[in-house]
C-alpha cells in the first residue's frame, strides 16, 4: 500500500544515522502552561495539548479532541473544531486546518478555518487562505494569501443608506457614440 522509492528509503536511513538524540522521539500530552492556548478559548476538558516534536514527520489526517502544537512537520489535514491548533516557531505544516484558535509561529501553507482567531507571529511565514471570526498579524510576519472574516461589520447599512447608494448623478447616453464592454471588441 505504501511504497517508498530508493532514494526516499537512502534519505530516511541518513537521518537516522546522523540523529544524535540519546532517546527515541516522542509525542508528549502535557496540561497547558502556554500564554498562548490560556485566553480562555481552550475548549479541552483536560486543558491538555499534545505536541507533535522538531524531530517528527507526520503525514496524514490528524482529528482530535486536545489542543495540537506541531513542532515538527505536517502534511495533511487536521480536524480539531473545538480545540485549539498551533505551529510552533520550527513547526512546519502544509495541508488544511480546521479548529477553534490557531496560531502561526513556523510555516503554514494551506488553508486554515477557525470558529474563533488565528494569530499569526512576527517569526511566522504563511501562504494560503484563511477563514476566521477574527485575525491578528504581527509585525514582522510574512502573509500571502486571502482573508475572510465570518462574523458581521460593526456598522449596518441603514435602509436610508441604502437608498442614499443609487442616488448619484445620473449619467445619459449619448446616441453618436457606440456603448463598448471592456474587453470586446467588434
Amino acid at each position: 500500500m505504501f511504497k517508498q522509492n530508493k532514494k526516499t528509503e537512502n534519505d530516511f536511513e541518513k537521518i537516522i544515522e546522523n540523529d544524535s538524540t540519546p532517546e527515541p522521539a516522542t509525542v508528549s500530552k502535557t496540561t497547558l502552561e502556554g500564554e498562548r492556548f490560556s485566553h480562555g478559548s481552550t475548549h479541552s476538558s483536560e486543558d491538555e495539548k499534545t505536541i507533535i516534536g522538531e524531530k517528527i514527520a507526520v503525514e496524514g489526517s490528524i482529528r482530535g479532541t486536545g489542543n495540537l502544537i506541531i513542532e515538527g512537520s505536517l502534511k495533511g489535514i487536521v480536524e480539531m473544531e473545538k480545540h485549539n491548533f498551533a505551529v510552533g516557531p520550527k513547526g512546519r505544516v502544509e495541508g488544511e486546518i480546521n479548529a477553534h484558535d490557531v496560531v502561526i509561529g513556523g510555516l503554514l501553507h494551506g488553508k486554515v478555518k477557525a470558529r474563533g482567531k488565528v494569530e499569526i507571529t512576527k517569526n511566522a511565514d504563511f501562504y494560503g487562505e484563511i477563514k476566521a471570526n477574527s485575525i491578528s498579524i504581527e509585525d514582522g510576519a510574512f502573509f500571502k494569501g486571502e482573508i475572510e472574516l465570518d462574523r458581521e461589520p460593526h456598522t449596518k447599512m441603514d435602509p436610508a443608506d441604502k437608498k442614499m447608494k443609487g442616488a448619484g448623478p445620473k449619467r445619459s447616453q449619448v446616441s453618436s457614440i457606440p456603448v463598448v464592454e471592456a474587453g470586446k471588441g467588434k
